[in-house]
């Protein structure tokens, strides 16, 4: 494979307007001396304007103008080029993108329903439950009830002469009308325009004519291939010459714009027959207050956002168009990999990928293989016991997993357990993981998720009502049932497809349904086997085609709700109602099962080595919830949480006078107020003065409001409370401000100071790991320097990239590698220990990739008293290695005391050789020292000035 298909290291920059292709080739340079291989870019094509993450593509025939469209895209591959560098694109095969007035294959649909050429690309019930909305789509997009918004004259009816055609505005929103119903405007008062031109006046006649037309187009209801084309031609010559003929006739365009006025004039006129009213309920479409999403949406949404519509990705003329711009970038070899989002969105994820890796391989003029012609890796969270299969061709997962892993060897089990009192007796929050998990799922299946639920107990139903065992299985037991499983599932999803159940599957639908029984034991439970034996596909060998087809398609549906109220009720909600150590609550992190042992890493990397040894390793990413660097500060409330529990009580003493009470509940909460806390520690500059900036305290306050949001517990995105956000903002600022008669900022200071250098040595552990385990390290914007940042937007600010370029530059000027390391050891507290860790071995990794991609990963046996406290292992190629010891648990080993930190701790502590490793001498790659050989004396020998090495064979 060429290395362009096979990253070293990448670097995720996050594109918008005001981030550009050209700032981005503008950072190349830079990236190149850092050691990366690959930028790896959030989503390039044509998202929704303003968009800020790109998730939202309404065009994927485009490259973003806002990016500096094909042409921006072209400079920043040349440049590329002239560094040797690849790129990655983060695709978004899941959904689009729909509302506003940019998706045209959205506003065809609004126009067309069910007979639009692009109706099957959306995953678009047209035969809902609920008989009104039968060939219709639901818009669920008002900001009221419909006939107060529309009574209020803010649905508007306009006539686009250029186009020929009426549509409906809201605000930015538009919705075109199906021109079938065009006569109902255009024959009103047609007498009185005879009148003005002459009943034979060759514009009327033909306006006439055209009304006509219209009227005869073919129905919305007729599906086939002809009349869907026969529909597509003639509307859009009869709009061509609508607007030809307004445009050369001033009073025919005075007609349809009295017309338009009259309708517009009659919104509150619910009977009118020529009234606003009449004429939307003739449309495919049927526009909603925002909230009836929760019960009767009747598209496939991302989640629970109306404004993004799934997409049919399993329909091959879905595939071929939505990655056509995508795969020409590759056959041109501009792009070298791919991130797939959200996969486990899609209907059968396993086709999708076989699909594209084929794609791929064509698109290179190569065969297929086991491993896809170009890099893939998958956007997909991992349960503790799940595994991704390897029989998907991908490279592996973007990395979650692995924060999981780096994040439990810095935790201390018995610190955490009394953190986990500490949190209990604060916040009065005593539920275990499992129940907050189980009552998330289920607040979210009530309210936010329910019409999906909905959709699938009606479609379970009609499979009950065809068997005479179980058809007097009512919908609302169904729905229920449902219910219980999705709330008991273990894992974000099934892959259940035309195959069957693979052995996994079955495992976590046995323990799903087995656990929905044990909560309601006292209930009848038959209707769970029923349910489980459609989920397993478990259905008798005469069962006759079409009839299995259903109910595979029912249980592969399921699977595509169960993973978004995983996401939404664990990620998005329990992460934010339960936090004793919050640096543990991170996306595809199972707090309850939080500390790993070193020994169980060692079994993680070993296991990655031999299935996806190429896959992406995270630190940070646009979705964690803290980034890399806070994470590792607040592990170290692990090992002092005594400490931490004592500074807690006298916080929230010292703040007391800063709550608001209303009808006796104290605001903000007791638990908002925790999070606050270990928020600040986690946050709080090591540089006084920047905690004094205002930006600070804006920032904390912004995080607080969308924690609270999020927990949907004081206040939530669906339904904010005003009255809750102004007095937590009030508190945030209150306790923030600097001044004599508030002690709190010093007392935090004072608390979080000794807290620093261990948390900055948890970092560069972390660091060290990602580098050098088997995978391929990726590294997000800004983190090669300490980056205290919070879950976005915090932390998709500006970087500042002309100081990382400054640094690295000094380190560059300096040849000698111990006078290198004299200048790093010197500026310990400015980030520059991590930038020349960073990238040291990201150059060592681009010198020598066989080491890393295809080395053997040994696990290494340290004896010894402060054995516990130092992960060690070598990776070995064709006799060459390196040799890593990344400490842990500092705090412990020095008793908080970071003046101890030095070589003296590792005295008594040795590594053991293995037969396998070189002989040596060994040289360390971050201070350049040299060591005779592994088997001579204790670690004091390697850790004389830092308790962190990377020893290269050969000296």
């Amino acid at each position: 494979m060429h290395p362009l298909y096979r990253p070293t290291a990448t670097y995720r920059l996050q594109l918008h307007a005001g981030f550009t292709f050209a700032d981005a080739a503008a950072q190349v340079p830079y990236l190149a001396a850092l050691g990366i291989s690959h930028v790896y870019l959030s989503p390039v094509l044509r998202a929704r304007p303003g968009s800020t993450h790109g998730y939202d593509v309404v065009d994927h025939g485009q490259i973003n103008p806002e990016l500096g469209g094909m042409a921006g895209f072209e400079a920043l591959v040349s440049i590329l080029q002239a560094h040797g560098m690849g790129q990655i694109w983060d695709i978004v095969p899941n959904h689009m993108g729909v509302m506003g007035d940019d998706n045209p294959w959205w506003l065809s649909v609004l126009e067309n329903g069910p007979a639009s050429p692009w109706a099957n690309f959306f995953d678009i019930d047209w035969h809902p439950l609920k008989r009104e909305l039968h060939g219709k789509v639901l818009v669920p997009i008002l900001g009221g009830p419909y006939g107060e918004i529309l009574a209020r004259g803010e649905l508007v009816l306009r006539f686009d002469a250029a186009a020929g055609g009426f549509s409906v505005h809201y605000f930015e929103h538009r919705f075109p009308l199906d021109p079938s119903t065009y006569p109902r405007i255009l024959g009103l008062e047609l007498d009185a325009l005879r009148q003005r031109l002459g009943a034979n006046h060759p514009d009327l006649l033909e306006l006439e004519s055209l009304i006509t037309a219209f009227g005869h187009l073919p129905a919305r209801s007729r599906t086939e291939p002809e009349a869907i084309r026969e529909r597509e031609r003639d509307k859009e010559i009869h709009k061509r010459a609508l607007g030809a003929l307004v445009a050369r006739n001033p009073a025919i365009a005075g007609h349809i714009a009295h017309q338009s006025a009259t309708v517009n004039a009659r919104c509150a006129e619910l009977a009118a027959p020529d009234g606003l009213h009449e004429l939307l309920e003739q449309q495919p479409w049927r526009l909603a207050f925002w909230r009836v999403a929760v019960d009767e949406i009747n598209y496939r949404r991302f989640f629970d956002i109306n404004e993004l519509a799934g997409l049919r990705m399993e329909q091959g003329e879905v595939f071929d168009a939505t990655h056509a711009l995508v795969l020409e970038q590759v056959r041109l070899g501009r792009v070298h990999g791919l991130r797939i989002d959200h996969p486990d969105g899609l209907y059968d994820p396993a086709a999708y990928f076989a699909r594209l890796a084929a794609a791929g391989a064509t698109a290179l003029g190569q065969p297929e293989s086991a491993e896809p012609a170009v890099y893939t890796v998958v956007e997909k969270i991992l349960a503790d016991h799940e595994s991704l299969r390897t029989a998907w061709p991908v490279h592996g997962t973007t990395g979650y997993e692995f924060i999981r892993l780096m994040n439990g060897l810095q935790v201390d089990g018995g610190g955490l357990a009394s953190l986990r009192q500490c949190f209990a007796d604060f916040s009065g929050r005593t539920e275990s993981m499992g129940d907050a998990v189980y009552f998330a799922k289920r607040t979210l299946m009530r309210n936010t998720l329910a019409s999906e639920l909905n959709v699938l107990a009606n479609r379970l139903a009609r499979l009950a009502e065809v068997d005479p065992f179980t058809r007097d299985f009512t919908v609302n037991a169904l729905r229920g049932a449902l219910a219980e499983v999705v709330a008991a599932f273990p894992v974000y999803r099934t892959y259940v497809d035309a195959q069957g159940a693979t052995e996994d599957d079955r495992r976590d639908l046995d323990w799903a349904v087995a656990q929905a029984k044990k909560r309601r034991a006292r209930e009848e439970t038959t209707i769970y086997d029923f349910i489980h034996r459609v989920l397993r596909l478990d259905v008798p060998q005469d069962m006759p085609p079409l009839q299995r087809l259903v109910v595979q398609d029912f249980a592969m549906r399921f699977a595509q709700y169960t993973g978004p109220v995983t996401a939404k009720s664990v990620e998005d909600t329990l992460f934010y109602r339960v936090f004793p150590l919050a640096s543990l609550n991170e996306v595809g992190s199972n707090p309850a099962r939080a500390e790993i042992s070193v020994a169980a890493f060692h079994h993680h990397n070993q296991r990655r080595a031999q299935s996806f040894s190429h896959q992406m390793l995270a630190g940070t990413t646009h979705d964690t919830k803290r980034s890399e660097d806070v994470r590792a500060r607040l592990n170290v409330l692990s090992e002092c949480p005594q400490a931490f529990s004592e500074s807690l009580q006298r916080w929230a003493r010292m703040n007391r006078r800063y709550l608001t009470e209303v009808d006796g509940a104290r605001m903000p909460s007791a638990h908002h107020e925790y999070l606050l806390y270990q928020t600040l520690v986690g946050t709080w500059p090591g540089d006084a003065k920047a905690a004094r900036e205002p930006d600070y305290a804006d920032r904390m306050v912004a995080y607080l409001q969308k924690a609270a949001r999020e927990g949907k517990e004081q206040s939530s995105w669906f339904s904010p409370d005003p009255t809750y956000e102004a007095a937590l903002e009030r508190f945030v600022r209150g306790i923030l401000e600097i001044g004599a008669n508030n002690p709190f900022p010093e007392d935090l200071a004072r608390f979080v100071a000794p807290l620093i250098p261990f948390g900055l040595w948890n970092s560069l552990s972390q660091s060290a790991l990602q580098l050098t385990v088997p995978g391929m390290p990726d590294i997000y914007q800004g983190t090669e320097l300490e980056m205290l940042t919070l879950v976005d937007p915090d932390n998709r600010r500006p970087v500042d990239y002309e100081k990382r370029q400054q640094a690295l530059a000094h380190l560059q000027g300096i040849a000698d590698p111990r006078e290198r390391w004299a200048a790093v050891a010197a500026d310990r507290a400015g980030g520059m220990l991590k930038l020349h860790l960073i990238q040291t071995v990201l150059n060592l990794r681009r010198q020598d990739p066989e080491l890393f991609q295809r080395g053997s990963y040994l696990p290494l046996t340290v004896m010894g008293p402060a054995a516990d406290h130092v992960c060690t292992f070598a990776r070995l190629w064709e006799g060459r290695a390196v040799v890593v010891l990344a400490p842990r648990l500092l705090h412990t080993l020095c008793a908080g005391d970071a003046t101890r930190l030095t070589s003296a701790l590792w005295a008594g502590t040795q590594l053991q050789t293995e037969a396998a490793l070189p002989a040596g001498p060994w040289r360390n790659l971050l201070t350049g020292e040299l060591w005779p050989a592994l088997s001579e004396g204790d670690l004091t020998g390697v850790f004389t000035q830092v308790p962190l090495a990377l020893l290269v064979s050969g000296g």
